[in-house]
């Protein structure tokens, strides 16, 4: 009995002296709050399919049945049915028939002008056309990324990532080419689109600072895939104010993506 007694008392600061050692060991960023992308947010945009109808090639005409049409071939020599051979006389001795009158061609079928590449929006206000190529955000929970400037043109891509910070390149009427954070690029309405700045995450999660310092004290660490607001990127700082939820801090720029190269933000 005495022996059970003796060896419990001999355990307890074994216990308590790893349980110390762990806590002096442990991570210095175990507190640090982390910032993962809603798990119940659905992918920034799925592809929106527009198969073919049977019978119709790329460029939407009707592809003729069984293959290409050709006319039925013809004796070397002989005259088709119901035509008349210019300069040859009728076995009974008849003068010759005149040649059959070619019908007129076709008139070709007008085709609409594809709308030039890039072309600056007018306006009537006098103010200078926005800066191209410059950042802004998906307005709604549902953007539509069209191969052209209308909406004759097809869906490519749906968006489902409000405040997603597209680069803006081309400008045409109503409608802005953009590119996303991967590269894809389309034409999407001016109504889906607003000045707010955001930024988001990309390559490698991002900490959140509370200085615009390397050795400042972590505010929050921003996993991949994590969308926030810019605040304010000062001229020269290679940082910039930025708040994601309920955090604020500092970012390096070369952190995230919606920035162009040396752009100053103004305080927002």
């Amino acid at each position: 009995m005495w022996s059970h007694v003796l060896s419990g008392a001999t355990r307890l600061p074994l216990v308590l002296a790893m349980a110390l050692a762990a806590a002096l060991c442990g991570p210095a960023y175990a507190a640090v709050p982390t910032v993962d992308p809603d798990a119940t947010t659905p992918p920034p945009r799925e592809h929106h399919p527009h198969p073919r109808q049977a019978g119709q090639q790329e460029d939407g005409r009707a592809r003729p049945r069984g293959g290409h049409h050709h006319d039925a071939a013809e004796p070397h020599g002989a005259a088709p049915l119901g035509k008349a051979v210019a300069g040859k006389s009728d076995p009974k001795g008849r003068p010759p028939e005149p040649a059959a009158a070619a019908p007129p061609a076709p008139k070709p079928v007008p085709v609409a002008p594809v709308p030039p590449a890039a072309k600056e929006t007018t306006r009537d206000t006098g103010e200078p056309p926005p800066k191209i190529p410059r950042f802004a955000a998906l307005k709604t929970d549902e953007t539509n990324m069209r191969k052209g400037p209308g909406q004759r043109y097809p869906i490519e891509w749906v968006y489902q990532r409000h405040d997603l910070p597209v680069e803006v390149e081309r400008e045409y009427d109503v409608w802005r080419y953009v590119r996303d954070p991967d590269g894809v690029e389309g034409w999407v309405h001016q109504v889906t689109l607003s000045d707010r700045r955001t930024f988001v995450v990309q390559g490698k999660d991002a900490m959140l600072r509370a200085d615009a310092r390397d050795s400042a004290s972590a505010v929050a660490l921003l996993k991949v895939g994590v969308i926030g607001r810019l605040r304010e990127c000062a001229e020269g700082s290679q940082w910039c104010q930025a708040q994601v939820a309920g955090y604020k801090g500092y970012l390096r720029r070369d952190q995230f993506w919606g920035l162009l190269p040396d752009e100053v933000l103004s305080p927002s």
